[in-house]
């Protein structure tokens, strides 16, 4: 559905509602643009400061699953002398290292 707006022309897809084949065309003509020819300043730039209060992973939970697991008893001391929530940062350990092999 197209809305017309003074200078400003904004497109609503319905869920369900399938691409045109102009649309989809059009999709990958911008897809296939380079970075550097893509017009943004029609975008504000953000407020200094406009992240500072920004929190990871606050909406995201990923699916957890309980396990057993047997750590070293001074691995266990060094975690839990951090402070409580030792099982997350073991999670978030192991997270990181298999980001880094996984390249990412």
């Amino acid at each position: 559905m197209r809305k017309q707006t003074k200078s400003k022309v904004t497109w609503e897809l319905k869920p369900g509602q399938p691409l045109t084949a102009r649309q989809r065309r059009e999709i990958e003509a911008l897809a296939r643009l380079p970075e550097a020819r893509v017009d943004t300043s029609d975008i504000p730039e953000l407020p200094r400061g406009a992240w500072k209060n920004a929190v990871r992973g606050k909406w995201y939970r990923p699916v957890k699953q309980p396990v057993s697991i047997r750590l070293d008893t001074d691995v266990l001391a060094w975690l839990k002398a951090k402070g409580t929530g030792y099982q997350t940062k073991v999670n978030t350990l192991l997270r990181e290292k298999m980001l880094e092999e996984l390249g990412r």
